[in-house]
């Protein structure tokens, strides 16, 4: 079991993106912030926001890049060269088009599944063996319609849905954070 030391929510910057559907990742770690009391901060060295939170079994990095989707690799590779965190150690956790509203699910390893953040973060890091934290957003249907669906807002429901999952995963934070992803796993599907 590997303890995370930095947990990555994928997203794009600005105000234009800041309720997009795509940016549920970063809905996550600034929601972790909270919940521990730290605020995120822009490091130009790490080209994102950063912060620590102190957990049962040690320090771990919240990062948000702020280099766009399709470049989130440079930013997570700078942090994870720097503080010498290997795959196995980071967790990332992104929009799933493939799970409905507010379904959280852990994984271990994969590919990318066609989603650009995943597949410039496993470019740069030479790696597909990071921890994922799959946030449902629903699918609109049609393949035509996916870009225009991830880069708008959710309805009320779905964004309450997934902010309920949301919730959910915070309540699984330690066991998450400790490396016992399957007990992490149990409890996050059971509920969501």
């Amino acid at each position: 079991m590997s303890a995370i030391q930095c947990v990555v929510g994928l997203g794009n910057p600005g105000p234009k993106y800041a309720e997009t559907r795509h940016n549920a990742g970063f809905w996550f770690v600034d929601e972790l912030a909270r919940a521990n009391g730290v605020v995120m901060r822009a490091e130009n060295k790490f080209s994102g926001e950063l912060a620590r939170i102190r957990g049962p079994v040690g320090d771990c990095w919240l990062l948000k890049p702020m280099t766009y989707m399709n470049h989130s690799g440079r930013s997570v590779s700078a942090l994870c060269n720097f503080y010498r965190i290997l795959p196995a150690n980071l967790l990332v956790v992104y929009d799933e088009l493939d799970l409905a509203p507010g379904m959280m699910r852990l994984k271990s390893g994969g590919g990318h599944g066609g989603h650009n953040g995943l597949r410039d973060i496993c470019s740069a890091l030479g790696s597909k063996d990071f921890q994922r934290l799959r946030m449902g957003i629903g699918h609109p249907g049609h393949k035509e319609a996916v870009v225009g669906y991830v880069l708008s807002p959710p309805g009320k429901t779905e964004h309450a849905a997934i902010a309920a999952g949301i919730s959910e995963a915070l309540r699984q934070w330690d066991l998450i954070q400790s490396g016992e992803l399957q007990k992490a796993m149990n409890a996050l599907h059971a509920a969501t």
